[in-house]
């Protein structure tokens, strides 16, 4: 007998992403921030941990193997946002991580802000507070992996992956091998308990 049918069953996580679209994404924003910025020129892309660093790097590979004039390590850093958030009486105590800046700085540069998921916007918020404490960039940019909508602020990404209109009940999960499992690159919608 199918209970999944039943009012209240637990609706299954159902995968919208695996290992090859994200791939695929990630190569198109890395074309798409190339073709935006006029090529590899005062490019920084700093990720937001915890997964828009991992991100970050995958797309700075993928720069660098579109321009061979590129030093995948030295156009990325890490934006740690967690001291600027405006969310952290409510929210469990966050563990900060380190902000790593490239060793250009990143005054006067074409900043491409890298996280997973763009939501309500303030991740995205926070961000660009910490960016302003760091210097002042010419042009900041963001690039997601999804979007999913419910903004609660002005915010708009200039490079998606997949924009994947969701309820505010349901939860989109990011696991990549970097931060989760070795074995796991995926993107997940589940339903919220």
């Amino acid at each position: 007998m199918d209970l999944s049918n039943l009012p209240g069953a637990p609706v299954p996580a159902r995968t919208v992403l695996a290992s090859a679209d994200i791939d695929r994404a990630l190569t198109r924003i890395a074309h798409e921030i190339l073709e935006a910025n006029k090529g590899a020129e005062d490019l920084v892309l700093m990720g937001i941990p915890r997964r828009g660093y991992p991100l970050a790097r995958r797309l700075a590979a993928k720069i660098a193997a579109a321009d061979s004039s590129v030093d995948a390590g030295a156009i990325v850093g890490q934006l740690d946002v967690t001291m600027f958030r405006d969310d952290l009486a409510r929210q469990p105590t966050r563990a900060p991580h380190a902000t790593k800046v490239p060793l250009s700085g990143i005054d006067d540069k074409v900043v491409v802000l890298v996280d997973d998921v763009l939501y309500s916007g303030r991740t995205i918020r926070a961000a660009l507070d910490a960016l302003t404490e760091l210097g002042r960039p010419r042009i900041v940019r963001l690039a997601v992996l999804v979007d999913r909508g419910h903004r609660e602020l002005p915010i708009r990404a200039d490079h998606v992956g997949k924009n994947l209109p969701t309820a505010a009940a349901e939860k989109v999960r990011v696991r990549l091998q970097e931060t989760d499992d070795p074995a796991v690159d995926e993107v997940v919608i589940e339903a919220a308990p």
